[in-house]
């Protein structure tokens, strides 16, 4: 016997061991698949939001906690300024700046630009782990493992996740599951312990990440449903107060947050389960004190009064503004279409559009039919942590298919249900044996199931267990696996790793050909603009333009003030005219515009321009018109067929100024709408052509003063009249400055 013990002692050990090894293998691949883009481009943050959050956590590391904590940031949505500090989720730069500290404390000597880089990758690895521990609570260990693979690689986590990425998502995805693997944790121990620890993390990702509304609702929903079945227990009651109580008052310590946890629609479900666990509860405890034909009458009245008082609260304080309403970015969850009717600056952010169906298989490959067979086999089970599964693949499938950045938190419920799955296949054909013969005692209890497979009389096995057939299934399944590895691999080295700052392309030999023209038109306004200069560009650009150029700007991706994005887009729609008051009543030094006319690059600002008039006309519709853009038949054009309002607009005139001379005469094409444009290009009267970047992607402008303009802005008649004289007098075309 003792003998036996060590050697179950032993295999234990290995056992561990190969786990163990298994998950730092994972954790490293995870790891190593997302610095595609740091071999390729060099070390470098990218898109928008990370340039804002790479500056945050400069200043932070630079000024201290306290100083980030009160930051008013004078360089951003001039004249206004922000309250930096507190419109922000802090948890991404205080993570950063602790280990910045910490390694700093150690004597390593690492930049905090590349620890941005760098901290993406890094809690891959963590969402790695944290994905086994809540999937090893759903199945097994071998199912915990496969699901961490999957998420190490899965595509639809990799595209927030690559070195680089250095926004919110960075964190949020480990915190997300490692949350939710402390809820099913307390659940499954009724733990006031584990309920604590949920709550704490829950914390650390209301500081991340303004996705924490998701945890706020699905763990109220999952508790809900529990109660609708009839499952209400002392566990839930003990997990779900404990981790309401703490993580509410944890969460309203974040400035950002404040009172919205007790203020606001989208936190009132947590309260209202909230409040329903106290009633079952104390109905519980009536239960066994009141005789059961009278506890009856009492249960109904109790719920009748109780639902019709909470009501009328909810209602009347909502009525009276104690609590918000339901946010514009929640109704176009719920209605795709809203958003462009009535919040065209929401619907103007591609990722916040429907998903397409090929999204779905070109982020998830082969799971996404393991993922429903996953669920399908949770049901068979359904415990009370394969509900909450089961409650998050519902939700996850729904909300990613109306918001295509949503497909983030949809990627871990379907590694979960896949890996669970695939365990499943792998534990009954990827075996040397073969089911055991039931004993009679088991026949009995499973006479009423179907049976997966049989054996002969002789003992073989036969049917869907034969040799041929765990050859077969095993074969196949390797090859998923193989093909899910390569989908993964090439997606991501190829879709995911690509900065919006650096553009790559392929030369007609097949090396590849980087297009700088965004940093080289950075560094251009930093070098050559003064400190305190004024830079009016479309709000995508705000970011970049505040972390690379160091330059003041009116708009930026924070859109907190729609009016004032609204003026943006208003000047950028009008004639000069129009828009030259707008311009000198903001001390705006230089705009900026990215064209790609001349390249093919389509996310250029005549693509997005009918946004900026959508935008403009929802605060000014008397002013802006978005039909006076569109021809006699709705045709948006830029050629010669284009409107008036068009080619008078100064976005217009700013794309297409002096493009016309790179072409033999009347030859000028503009590459991205597949068009001729006019022989003869526009002209300018209020800017000067500043630069042009080598592929003319970005197009800079200085605005001139009053003196060079020659006019009183506040006479409209004196512009006119100076503007006949000019042409009249000189016919010569404007200098390039390009460099």
């Amino acid at each position: 016997m003792l003998k036996a013990f060590l050697q179950d002692d032993s295999m234990r050990t290995v056992r561990s061991l190969l786990k163990a090894t298994i998950l730092i293998t994972i954790a490293i691949a995870a790891v190593s698949s997302r610095l595609f883009s740091v071999i390729r481009f060099e070390s470098i943050i990218h898109e928008f939001d990370p340039w804002f959050n790479f500056r945050a956590t400069k200043y932070l590391v630079k000024n201290g906690f306290y100083s980030f904590w009160d930051w008013f940031d004078d360089r951003t949505w001039h004249p206004l300024g922000r309250v930096t500090g507190g419109t922000l989720y802090p948890g991404l730069m205080v993570t950063s700046g602790l280990i910045y500290h910490v390694l700093k404390f150690l004597t390593l000597p690492v930049d905090i630009r590349n620890i941005c880089v760098l901290l993406a990758p890094a809690f891959s690895g963590l969402t790695a782990l944290a994905t086994y521990f809540f999937t090893k609570e759903m199945k097994n260990d071998s199912a915990g493992l496969l699901a961490a693979a999957f998420i190490a690689i899965a595509p639809g986590y990799i595209s927030r996740s690559v070195a680089g990425s250095y926004d919110n998502e960075a964190i949020a995805i480990f915190l997300l599951m490692i949350t939710f693997f402390l809820w099913i944790k307390a659940l499954k121990v009724g733990s006031a312990y584990w309920g604590a620890l949920c709550a704490l993390f829950y914390f650390y990702m209301v500081a991340a990440w303004g996705g924490y509304v998701f945890i706020t609702n699905m763990i109220p929903l999952h508790a809900f449903v529990l109660v609708c079945m009839g499952r209400f227990s002392p566990r839930l009651y003990t997990a779900y107060c404990s981790w309401y109580a703490l993580g509410t008052l944890a969460s309203m310590q974040i400035p950002f947050v404040g009172f919205l946890p007790i203020r606001s629609s989208e936190h009132m479900s947590a309260l209202g389960v909230f409040g329903l666990l106290q009633i079952v509860a104390f109905v519980d405890y009536l239960r066994s004190l009141v005789p059961s034909k009278q506890f009856q009458t009492l249960l109904k009245t109790v719920v009748i009064v109780t639902f019709l008082l909470a009501s009328a609260a909810l209602v009347l304080l909502t009525v009276s503004g104690v609590i918000a309403p339901w946010s514009g970015r929640f109704y176009s969850l719920w209605d795709t279409g809203y958003a462009k009717i009535h919040i065209p600056i929401i619907a103007s952010v591609s990722e916040h559009q429907p998903t397409a169906w090929p999204a779905f298989f070109f982020d998830l490959q082969f799971l996404v039919w393991l993922f429903p067979a996953g669920v399908y086999m949770l049901f068979r089970e359904l415990r009370d942590e394969h509900v909450f599964v089961i409650v998050y693949a519902v939700m996850g499938s729904y909300f990613s298919g109306v918001m295509v950045r949503l497909m983030l938190t949809l990627t871990p419920c379907v590694c979960v249900s896949g890996a669970i799955a695939a365990s499943t296949i792998l534990e009954n054909y990827v075996v040397l044996g073969s089911p055991k013969e039931a004993t009679p005692e088991e026949k009995e209890a499973e006479e009423k199931k179907p049976r997966k497979g049989a054996l002969t009389a002789e003992g073989e096995p036969k049917g869907v267990y034969s040799p041929m057939s765990k050859l077969i299934v095993s074969v196949t399944f390797t090859l998923y696996l193989l093909l899910f590895v390569t989908h993964c691999t090439w997606v991501t080295s190829n879709a995911y790793s690509s900065p919006s700052v650096v553009l790559a392309s392929r030369l007609p030999d097949g090396s590849q050909h980087i297009i700088d023209d965004y940093r080289e038109a950075y560094y251009w306004l930093r070098k050559n603009t003064p400190e305190d200069a004024k830079i009016m560009s479309w709000w995508d650009y705000g970011y970049q333009i505040g972390g690379m150029a160091d330059r003041a700007t009116l708009v930026d991706n924070n859109t907190w003030n729609n009016t004032h994005i609204a003026t943006v887009g208003k000047a950028m729609a009008s004639n000069e005219m129009t828009a030259y008051p707008i311009l000198r009543q903001h001390d705006v030094d230089y705009i900026l515009v990215i064209f790609g006319g001349l390249l093919g690059y389509s996310g250029d600002d005549i693509n997005k321009f009918l946004w900026m008039v959508r935008i403009a006309e929802g605060v000014w519709p008397d002013e802006v018109k978005e039909r006076n853009f569109f021809t006699a038949r709705g045709e948006y054009k830029v050629d010669e067929g284009a409107t008036q309002t068009m080619k008078d607009s100064l976005m217009y005139k700013m794309s297409y100024y002096n493009y016309h001379k790179l072409f033999p005469s009347g030859q000028a094409v503009d590459r991205v709408r597949g068009v001729k444009v006019p022989a003869v290009g526009p002209t300018l009267d209020i800017l000067d052509e500043a630069f042009t970047s080598e592929n003319w992607i970005v197009r800079i402008y200085k605005v001139k003063d009053l003196d060079n303009l020659g006019r009183d802005h506040a006479s409209a008649n004196a512009f006119e009249e100076g503007k006949k004289k000019k042409r009249a007098a000189s016919k010569k075309g404007p200098v390039s400055m390009r460099v």
